[in-house]
């Protein structure tokens, strides 16, 4: 597993619009510049968090685009799996996969229990965790 760039941008344009709450409305390009983040990709990444439901646009010539949920009920696991698809180390087996012991041995004891890691990450964390608003000993100093 290794999360992409669309993944990366994605949580990072969800923060920087998290961290400007106070502003109506935040341009893409405004974004893309603090980010450092080519426009284009970030309007494509941008497209999916919409219709997923993470963010709002406002149309018009000074439009932009605002969070639609608090940073603190957006989880990063969600986000991710919009943007990645299943956040699975190992994929599960097949239904009509026959499993060796050896192999069902493997699968339980090492990447069932990576997969189950991973998800409990990405899933307890959300935009308010990672920017401090929630609790400051949880969170952790960034740099984007």
């Amino acid at each position: 597993m290794k999360i992409s760039t669309r993944g990366r941008y994605g949580i990072r344009l969800l923060i920087d619009l998290a961290e400007h709450l106070d502003e109506p409305h935040v341009s893409l390009a405004s974004v893309a510049e603090r980010q450092s983040i080519s426009i284009r990709y970030l309007e494509q990444v941008a497209v999916i968090l919409r219709r997923s439901g993470f963010i709002r646009s406002v149309k018009g010539a000074s439009g932009g685009y605002t969070l639609a949920r608090k940073p603190e009920d957006v989880i990063i696991g969600e986000i991710l799996r919009v943007l990645e698809g299943d956040m699975l180390v190992v994929d599960p087996p097949l239904p009509q996969a026959v499993e060796n012991k050896f192999q069902r041995c493997i699968r339980l004891t090492v990447f069932d229990r990576l997969n189950e890691q991973v998800a409990q990450v990405i899933d307890r964390k959300t935009l308010a965790s990672v920017l401090g608003t929630v609790d400051p000993d949880e969170s952790y100093m960034y740099f984007i």
